[in-house]
Formats: C-alpha cells, sequence, structure tokens
C-alpha cells in the first residue's frame, strides 16, 4: 500500500471522530463552536483527499475502502449526538444512516460480482448538503441574526430528499445486475 497525503488525510478524519464526540459535549456555545470547528475541518478533508488522490494520480484501493467508511461514521456519529441532543429529527437521521448503510451494501456485493455503480453527481450535492445541514445544526444558535439552527433543520430536510432520491438512482442502475440469475452473473463476470 502507498502511504499517500491523501490516506494520511481520510485516516485522520476518522481520529478526529472522537475529538469531535469530546468537543461535542463542552458546554454551551463552546461545544457548539468548537464541534462544529472539528466536523468543517473534517469536511474538509473529505474533499481535499479526494481531490489530492485525483490530481496527483494516487487513487489507492485503501483511499477507495476508506474514504466512504469515514464519510459514513463521521455523518452517523453527527446525527446521533443531534439527535440525543433533541438538536435534529430522528427520522431524518435514520433516512440518511439507513440509506448509507443499504448503498454501502449494495456497493460490496456489486463488487463481489464485479460490477460497478458509478458515485452520481447527485451524490455528491447530497454529501455537501449533509455537511452544511450538520454544521448548521451544530452551530446551534444565531449568529448576527442568521438561525443557524433553522437553517440547518431546512437543510436536513433537504439532505434527507437527496438522499432518497440518489438512493433510489443507485438502486435503478444496479437493478438489472440485481436481477440477474447466478450462471449469468459469472458468465458477465468471466467476460
Amino acid at each position: 500500500m502507498r502511504w499517500t497525503i491523501s490516506n494520511q488525510l481520510t485516516l485522520g478524519r476518522v481520529l478526529m471522530i472522537p475529538l469531535f464526540i469530546a468537543v461535542f459535549y463542552l458546554p454551551g456555545p463552546l461545544g457548539w463552536y468548537a464541534s462544529a470547528l472539528v466536523f468543517a475541518l473534517a469536511a474538509i478533508t473529505d474533499w481535499l483527499d479526494g481531490y489530492l488522490a485525483r490530481s496527483r494520480n494516487e487513487v489507492t484501493a485503501f483511499g477507495r475502502f476508506l474514504d466512504p467508511v469515514a464519510d459514513k461514521l463521521l455523518v452517523a456519529s453527527a446525527l446521533v449526538l443531534l439527535v440525543a441532543d433533541e438538536r435534529a429529527p430522528a427520522v431524518l437521521a435514520i433516512i440518511i444512516i439507513a440509506r448509507e448503510i443499504a448503498i454501502g451494501a449494495l456497493r460490496e456485493w456489486l463488487a463481489e460480482r464485479s460490477a460497478v455503480v458509478k458515485v452520481s453527481l447527485l451524490g455528491k450535492w447530497k454529501t455537501m448538503i449533509q455537511m452544511l445541514a450538520i454544521g448548521s445544526l451544530l452551530i446551534h444558535t444565531n449568529v448576527y441574526e442568521f438561525d443557524f439552527h433553522m437553517a440547518g433543520i431546512a437543510l436536513l430536510w433537504l439532505a434527507a430528499i437527496l438522499t432518497l432520491w440518489s438512493g433510489y438512482e443507485y438502486m435503478r442502475d444496479a437493478w438489472p445486475e440485481l436481477m440477474r440469475k447466478p450462471d449469468e452473473a459469472a458468465t458477465a463476470a468471466n467476460e
């Protein structure tokens, strides 16, 4: 395995999760701003590691595995904390987390069959809106008359809608492979 800067950033994102959880529990506005800052830094590494891997031609199998895992761990951790603190509706968190688990399982199953469903632009928008929603909900207060909490709720609803839509697109694109008979799949994999 090549230990690239991208892989280091991705692993760093995973290692930031315990720090994020710890600062989330700091009292009052200190915890709000500190957790939003740590979450924002982690979200930036998500964009940066992918950019560096592609621009430097350093895409690795380890990075392709760990990057989506790191994203899902970060988002799921944040959503669970926000729901537990009654800052986010549980139903939206369940929609987002359930879709991530289902699509992750679908990708793994497709990889076993040597089939691929490409990441869509909609999926990238969904991730960006999720990150903005969670960041806003972490701030949880008004800043210069801007209500970050209400903005976060609105963005989380939008993220849930995009989550369902992009999940549908993944399932639609994978449907032919899901419906193949086992002997057809083996033949297709050997071609």
